[in-house]
């Protein structure tokens, strides 16, 4: 499993009962996870604490109950190196369907791809990344600090400019992001008609989306697709592909033989190392490793 195991400013300190106990900076926060469906033994006098509690509806959706949390925050997080340290600065609300604008656990990927941009950026390569789902920004920031030129796309005009704030705050508002808000289908299509190309690629993708013109996505039927066309953008010097799901549907495995299937299509998998496992945190009461999600990733 790949463990976010470098949060100094989060942590979930505890699980049970549908939901999980987490530390956002100095805020405690009580959110829903369906995958948490042992009871609750612990009695954690935290739970008792919290600043807000998402509470879930038996019909779908849910709304915050708010005890002490401000209407926003923030928390960073440290990107190292052997010869680097750059600091992410991240803006946090709590907003629609428990999110905070955050995912944690993605913070596994975010140190991936800065040792491998900064690996090829100190041989005297550059790297040209795109985003795509980039959502408030965690992928994109890592890239950019790393030094990659980046595209970041995402359909929704409020997540890009959450984005950009967290850009502002994390010290790269400088740093040559190109901010596009566009369906990420549709995009990959075009830039495949101009013949751009990425020296690396990281998608994010939802179960189920629209786009800013009521474009319908739905990750099964339209991701192997999506990762096929995307591999096609590729540049001669390929770096990494990453692929992330929350779909309960498609596991590690699943990823991992799209992508492969994918990629050899395309005649990119001879001197590619693709891997895939399941995205975990620590639990910080027991000690044990709560899965978040699912990731594959291609190397080159």
């Amino acid at each position: 499993m790949w463990i976010g195991k470098n949060w100094k400013d989060y942590k979930i300190i505890s699980t049970g009962g549908g939901e999980k106990l987490e530390k956002w900076g100095k805020y405690i926060l009580i959110r829903p996870d369906p995958q948490i469906i042992w009871q609750k033994e612990s009695r954690h006098i935290l739970w008792n604490k919290a600043n807000a509690h998402y509470h879930r509806d038996s019909k779908g959706g849910g709304e915050w109950e708010f005890f002490s949390l401000p209407q926003q925050w923030s928390i960073n997080y440290d990107l190292n190196d052997s010869d680097v340290h750059k600091r992410l600065t991240f803006n946090l609300k709590p907003f629609s369907f428990k999110h905070t604008g955050l995912f944690p656990e993605q913070a596994s990927n975010w140190d991936f791809s800065f040792k491998h941009i900064k690996k090829r950026i100190n041989s005297g390569a550059e790297v040209k990344l795109l985003n795509l789902f980039a959502y408030t920004g965690g992928a994109t920031l890592a890239a950019a600090a790393a030094g990659a030129k980046v595209t970041h796309v995402d359909a929704s005009k409020g997540m890009v400019a959450w984005a950009k704030e967290n850009a502002v705050s994390s010290g790269l508002n400088d740093a040559g992001i190109r901010w596009l808000v566009d369906d990420c289908i549709k995009f990959t299509q075009r830039e495949i008609r101009r013949k751009n190309r990425y020296d690396a690629i990281i998608m994010d993708p939802p179960s189920y989306g629209r786009g800013p013109k009521g474009e319908i996505w739905k990750i099964e039927s339209s991701i192997y697709s999506l990762i096929k066309a995307s591999l096609s953008l590729l540049s001669n010097t390929p770096l990494f592909f990453i692929i992330n799901s929350y779909t309960t549907g498609l596991q590690a495995g699943v990823l991992n033989y799209m992508l492969l299937t994918a990629a050899k299509a395309l005649n990119l998998e001879k001197n590619g190392k693709a891997e895939a496992d399941e995205l975990g945190l620590f639990v910080e009461e027991d000690g044990f490793i709560m899965p978040c999600g699912a990731c594959a990733r291609m190397l080159w």
